[in-house]
């Protein structure tokens, strides 16, 4: 079963489609909480077709919805099975699928038929399992996102599907996706799922030196280190400008360099790459800085200097490369004299957003921000202060 967290998940690409789009939802009745997600999510033009799940009443689900309201009535239609129903956007499967890798690979292929170009399934299974080995070998060859969900009964993993490319154009019209890996504290601070893990190794190792050496104070060290660790995943919300010329930062810190570049490995033409540096205590959660589709992600060797530095040019960089309205653009994540691992959640195919979270640094580093030279005026000096999501770092021309 799926509870409201599970829900919210498994409709996170249903809601965060800004324009009119079509949904289907299978395999759901009235008290479903996946059904009342998808309503919420619904905006003025959406089109949702739902169908009831085995032994749900078709008659009892109609009576469900009609009670909503006009609103829901306008823009939700229930049929009695799937062959009635026409290709959707955003195919969602209510319920986790269960059993085989073979019955879960024949739900898979059943589906791809309703699904639009471009279009993409969301289906969840627990973490174990037939289902969720042949879900996992899906995600492999056609996720665009993956969401472990622990805080369900079972834990459940959400894959996002997509078997045909999205056009980049599409990425304009999509608010950043909901991630179940930022946990909230208060309305505007959340923390990183890594911070969350982090912390508990450091309390555990506190609490297994209290119990193994009572008579010593030594549990105080990693005690008193689980705060500040956990601090360093902060995962702050963020208003993205509404400016539509406008290129965000792609981390919090200090702008190091602006300057005209070329690399070969992002085509022929001249890039403006902005540098910023992130020490010990700003935000390392990174950031898409403008909208567009992952068409390339690779990882490049290196040594680990002082990310401040010139020579952190050549340091391990994972680079996020970006098909977008206005050309290629690329995101660097470079690792520095501490940091030493770099997360990034954000698979070819995939839709950001502005401002989207798409991956994070460990400890201090580096992100490099590259926009075609010809199409970007910088708006940032060597020098300035800048925050991700919010800061302007260049403008189109």
């Amino acid at each position: 079963m799926t509870n409201a967290r599970a829900a919210r998940t498994l409709t996170a690409e249903l809601a965060r489609h800004t324009g009119p789009k079509t949904c289907l939802l299978v395999g759901v009745d009235g008290r479903s909480a996946t059904l009342a997600a998808a309503l919420q999510a619904l905006l003025p033009g959406d089109a949702l077709t739902v169908v009831p799940g085995d032994g749900a009443a078709v008659g009892a689900l109609r009576d469900h919805l009609a009670a909503q309201g006009r609103w829901v009535a306008d823009r939700v239609r229930v049929v009695d099975s799937i062959a009635e129903a026409d290709p959707a956007e955003v195919v969602v499967v209510g319920e986790p699928l269960t059993g085989s890798a073979e019955e879960a690979r024949a739900t898979v292929e059943g589906l791809t038929k309703y699904l639009a170009d471009g279009g993409v399934l969301s289906i969840a299974a627990g973490l174990t399992g037939g289902a969720a080995a042949e879900l996992d070998r899906q995600g492999a060859l056609f996720g665009v996102g993956v969401d472990t969900v622990v805080r369900n009964n079972p834990p459940l993993r959400v894959h996002r599907l997509r078997f045909t490319p999205a056009d980049t154009s599409a990425a304009a019209r999509v608010t950043p996706a909901y991630r179940p890996s930022s946990v909230p504290l208060t309305r505007g601070m959340h923390i990183d799922s890594n911070g969350v893990a982090a912390a508990g190794i450091a309390l555990g190792v506190a609490a297994l030196i209290r119990a193994t050496r009572p008579k010593s104070r030594l549990w105080l060290v990693p005690a008193l280190a689980a705060a500040p660790v956990a601090a360093f995943f902060r995962d702050p919300q963020r208003d993205v400008p509404d400016d539509e010329t406008a290129v965000v930062a792609a981390s919090d810190g200090k702008v190091l360099s602006v300057e005209r570049v070329r690399d070969d490995r992002f085509g022929p033409d001249e890039f403006l790459r902005v540098a910023v540096f992130l020490s010990v205590l700003d935000v390392h959660v990174n950031r898409a800085p403008v909208a567009g589709k992952v068409v390339d992600y690779f990882v490049t060797d290196g040594g680990f200097a002082a990310a401040m530095k010139p020579e952190a040019e050549h340091n391990v960089a994972a680079y996020t490369v970006l098909d977008t309205a206005r050309g290629t653009v690329v995101v660097a994540q470079r690792t520095g004299l501490i940091a030493r691992r770099i997360v990034q959640r954000a698979p070819v195919g995939a839709l950001l957003a502005k401002g989207e979270r798409f991956g994070l640094i460990r400890f201090g580093s580096r992100t490099d921000v590259y926009l075609p030279a010809e199409a970007a005026t910088p708006a940032v000096a060597p020098g300035d202060r800048v925050r991700g999501a919010t800061s302007v770092i260049a403008h189109w021309t």
